[in-house]
């Protein structure tokens, strides 16, 4: 098949794909979330279909989202929402054109264009939303919001990695493991912003993004899945720190600040 040659040759090395010899109409295809935004080290996993008069009808797409909606484009129920694949506007450059676009174009369009540094951006409805925050706040909030369910969906696919994927889910998390974890202590402590973390600028120097602290519910979310996550990374053979005693750490420290406080009020009384 056509869009099967054109893969194997040009595919990029950060996403895969699985065909199925006996269902040429089907293929899934697993997408790592680039450096420098919210998806960083994350998988993500489609399931294309080809209709029987591909290509001149656009391939169907369904994303394996676990239940969680971290994108506009993408819905907590599978659905794309995408101009390529005609499941949303798009002027005539942009939609599907059955003599040009590939299997191909979708993936890495998917990767560059949806799973980008600024997600809250992609938002249609944008225009309507209230203003009581500047846009880069809430694309900031959103963009802590979908680090968390980058993180979810992360645990669902060490939990239940999808099958013929079982040893990439395994060797991708025993590689990242470590440095998801540090990513995740950074923005926690408000280190850097998110998407931020092992960025560096052409003379060198590190990204960091917006400094000071998160919001707590981030914070208590991140708290809550480090553990998880080390537990699973551990099962990979990934090293995992000593993050989650670092954060067990901190609770020992609130305690002693709080007695301290508490006898130093006794005695001043």
């Amino acid at each position: 098949m056509r869009e099967w040659r054109i893969l194997e040759k040009h595919l990029p090395d950060s996403i895969w794909v699985r065909v199925y010899e006996n269902r040429i109409d089907l293929l899934t295809a697993a997408i790592a979330g680039s450096q420098g935004t919210p998806y960083h080290d994350g998988l993500y996993f489609f399931d294309i279909r080809f209709p029987h008069d591909y290509p001149n009808s656009p391939p169907w797409v369904r994303y394996r989202s676990f239940g969680f909606r971290m994108n506009p484009n993408l819905y907590a129920n599978g659905r794309v929402c995408l101009s390529l694949i005609n499941t949303w506007v798009g002027n005539r450059t942009e939609k599907w054109n059955p003599g040009d676009s590939t299997i191909l174009q979708l993936l890495i369009s998917i990767q560059g264009l949806v799973l980008n540094e600024r997600p809250y951006y992609n938002e249609p409805t944008l225009g309507v939303l209230p203003r009581m925050f500047s846009g880069d706040k809430m694309s900031n909030v959103y963009s802590e919001d979908t680090f968390v369910l980058s993180c979810k969906t992360m645990l669902c696919l060490l939990r239940r990695p999808p099958k013929g994927f079982e040893s990439l889910v395994k060797s991708h998390f025993k590689e990242r493991g470590f440095e998801i974890l540090s990513a995740m202590m950074a923005y926690r402590s408000g280190e850097c912003r998110v998407g931020c973390y092992g960025i560096r600028d052409g003379g060198g120097s590190s990204v960091q993004g917006r400094k000071g602290q998160p919001p707590r519910k981030f914070r208590a979310e991140i708290k809550q899945l480090v553990p998880l996550l080390a537990t699973a990374f551990a099962g990979t053979g990934a090293s995992v720190g000593n993050f989650v005693e670092q954060l067990a750490g901190e609770k020992v420290e609130r305690d002693r600040g709080c007695a301290c406080f508490c006898l130093s009020f006794l005695f001043s009384s």
